[in-house]
């Protein structure tokens, strides 16, 4: 299942990767579902005014989506970089997709102060490895 913020996030990574508008597609590709599940939640976050959308162009993030994005990534990127720096879980990525939705915000900063997250977070995050780009020389024993 995913979640409004779980698409909020996937729109973000996505207008990154087209450097523009977020397309169906990409966004379908992306969270592994259907374009018709995407176009729905796009619709249900249009009318919270989290997203604009423009047929045949994309869904863009409203300033108010932004700032969830942002903090969804954040979490996202704790919730990774928890998982594979103190608890060296080999398939991190896939643990830390299925914990996001269900993790909150006390438990990600609780988890933070455990953590060495670089302080350009989340921007560090690359959207097309599904990581922090600095994530893996830190795993492969990066002392800072």
């Amino acid at each position: 299942m995913n979640t409004a913020d779980q698409y909020l996030k996937a729109i973000y990574l996505a207008q990154r990767i087209e450097d523009g508008p977020a397309s169906t597609g990409t966004l379908a590709d992306l969270l592994e579902v259907s374009p018709a599940s995407v176009n729905e939640m796009i619709g249900k976050l249009e009318e919270q005014d989290l997203v604009d959308h423009e047929k045949y162009k994309g869904a863009s993030l409203t300033d108010e989506g932004l700032e969830r994005a942002h903090n969804a990534l954040q979490t996202y990127c704790i919730i990774e970089r928890f998982l594979a720096n103190v608890l060296e879980v080999e398939e991190f990525r896939d643990e830390a997709r299925a914990l996001e939705s269900v993790i909150d915000d006390t438990v990600a900063e609780r988890l933070d102060t455990i953590i060495d997250r670089p302080a350009q977070c989340p921007d560090c995050f690359d959207a097309e490895q599904d990581c922090c780009e600095l994530l893996e020389l830190e795993a492969g024993g990066r002392a800072d």
